[in-house]
This record gives structure tokens, C-alpha cells and sequence, in this order.
């Protein structure tokens, strides 16, 4: 890998371990709002009994561990940059009364697994952020079996997506932040339809679908979005430190009056919108 993409690697490990404490304080809220994409990820690669599955970027642990649980006596392995992410999928799937998984800190585009090892490999919500998506698919398909299945999800465009925009539109607004070099790690990096399918088209697989998903962050006040948004996300979070206190006070304000003008009844519930990928090898 060269030496940029190496240093973006590095970054977002340091970032993913940082913000960990965050995660595992949010997760109940944050797994709720995933979970259709999960259900989704889930039904189109229909995991049966005795299957082996590579879970990438498995962050806090799902869709794997709703994966593990239809498997049986297969296994299932949960791989990220974070080491901290995985201890808490480590206690999640603990909880669950998970016995068949173990997990692996290691690099999406360096996977230490032989070629053809899994029936199934998924990836939620993690695609956007990897410095060469294309080495991440090769890679992804090579350690996939043949006629093994493949799903990976990200998000849609802003406009479908006002639960990143509330903050984050409300910041640059104020802020006037520079925006990312365009194809930089992010979250909307694969928004435009078709583009991840058709990366994993030319990485090889075959009978590639892709599907929309919507959901809802149901954080039920605009304080509780505030304080997850702030503690979870690390962009915001970044570009909040360089704020003076009058500034951060401008910034909430202004977002607790967007969402509270958006959702008059005080029930909080932000739609967002994602591509769900599938293919066979």
C-alpha cells in the first residue's frame, strides 16, 4: 500500500479507537437505526448451517452476530482496523450467546486468510472509508469461495441522509471548513448509484444486485442527537476542537433549532437512506 494510503490507515485505526467508548455508549440507539440495513444484508446472502463467514469492518458486532446466530456450528470471523471496536463485539457477542466467532484486528486490504476460505463475507457500512476500494474488493473477493456470496452496504447522498447533514451542513455553514479532495474517505464517497456494484463487477463477481434501504435514527430529542452526533462522529467532533466556546454554542444552538423546526411534536426520528450490495463469486 503506499505510504498516503498508509498514513489515512493509521489515522482512522487511531480515530476507531478513540471513539469506541462512544460507540458502546450509543450502540443500542446506533443498532436499532442499522438494522435494516443488517435485515437486508442478511436475507440476500441467506446464511445456512456450518457456513464459514468473514465479517469485515464488523465495528461493534452486528450484522455478524445476527449472522453467527443462523449458522449453527460454522464460524464466523469479525475483523477491523480497532482494536477497541472489536472488544465491545467481543462482549456483544458474549451477550448473545454466541459461541461459534473469534475476532481479528487486521487491515481490509491486507486480510491474512488463504484464498477461498469463506462461504460468505459481509462488509456494513464500511466501504467508504477504505483508502483503495479497489484493493478492498480484489481482496474481498479472493478470499471468497467460488459460488460463495458477498454483501457489503453504504450510504445514499446527502439529501437522503439528514441525519449526517443536521450536523454537519450546521458546521460548514458556520465554519467554513474545506471540503475533502474528491474520492477522499467519507461518508457519501460511494453515493452515486451503481458505483461500489460496479467496482465489485470488475473485481469479479457475478449476479451483482443492488438494493436501497431506508431507516430512521430514532433519537426521540434533539439533545439526544446532538450528544450522540458529538461523541460518535469523529469529523464533527475534529472540526468542533478548532471552535471557540462561542462558536460550539452557535453550532448547537443552531442544530437543536433545525432538528426541533423539522420535528415540531418533539418525536425525533431522522430518515436515512443506504445501498445494499450483493454478488456471487
Amino acid at each position: 500500500m503506499e505510504p498516503e494510503l498508509q498514513q489515512i490507515r493509521e489515522q482512522q485505526k487511531d480515530s476507531w479507537n478513540k471513539f469506541s467508548p462512544g460507540w458502546k455508549k450509543w450502540d443500542d440507539l446506533i443498532m436499532d437505526f442499522l438494522k435494516p440495513i443488517g435485515d437486508k444484508m442478511i436475507e440476500l446472502i441467506n446464511p445456512k448451517e456450518n457456513e464459514n463467514v468473514l465479517d469485515v469492518a464488523s465495528g461493534t458486532g452486528e450484522p455478524g452476530i445476527s449472522i453467527a446466530a443462523k449458522i449453527g456450528n460454522g464460524k464466523i470471523i469479525f475483523t477491523d482496523l480497532s482494536n477497541g471496536m472489536l472488544e465491545i463485539a467481543k462482549e456483544n457477542a458474549s451477550k448473545a450467546g454466541i459461541p461459534n466467532f473469534e475476532t481479528q484486528v487486521c487491515d481490509v486490504s491486507e486480510l491474512p486468510f488463504d484464498d477461498n476460505s469463506f462461504d460468505i463475507v459481509s462488509c456494513r457500512l464500511g466501504f467508504m472509508f477504505f483508502p483503495d476500494m479497489q484493493m478492498a474488493a480484489k481482496e474481498l473477493v479472493r478470499v471468497l469461495k467460488p459460488g460463495g456470496r458477498f454483501t457489503t452496504s453504504v450510504w445514499c447522498g446527502p439529501e437522503k441522509n439528514f441525519w449526517v447533514t443536521a450536523v454537519g451542513g450546521t458546521i460548514n455553514k458556520n465554519m467554513g471548513l474545506t471540503p475533502p479532495p474528491e474520492g477522499a474517505p467519507g461518508m457519501f464517497r460511494c453515493a452515486k448509484p451503481g458505483f461500489l456494484a460496479d467496482i465489485f463487477k470488475e473485481a469479479g463477481l457475478k449476479n451483482v444486485s443492488e438494493t436501497e434501504v431506508a431507516g430512521a435514527v430514532n433519537c426521540g430529542t434533539a439533545e439526544t442527537y446532538w450528544d450522540m452526533m458529538t461523541e460518535i462522529a469523529a469529523p464533527f467532533v475534529a472540526a468542533l476542537s478548532n471552535a471557540d466556546d462561542a462558536m460550539r454554542a452557535k453550532i448547537k444552538q443552531e442544530v437543536y433549532e433545525l432538528i426541533n423546526e423539522k420535528y415540531p411534536d418533539g418525536n425525533v426520528s431522522i430518515p436515512s437512506s443506504a445501498f445494499v450490495i450483493y454478488g456471487e463469486k
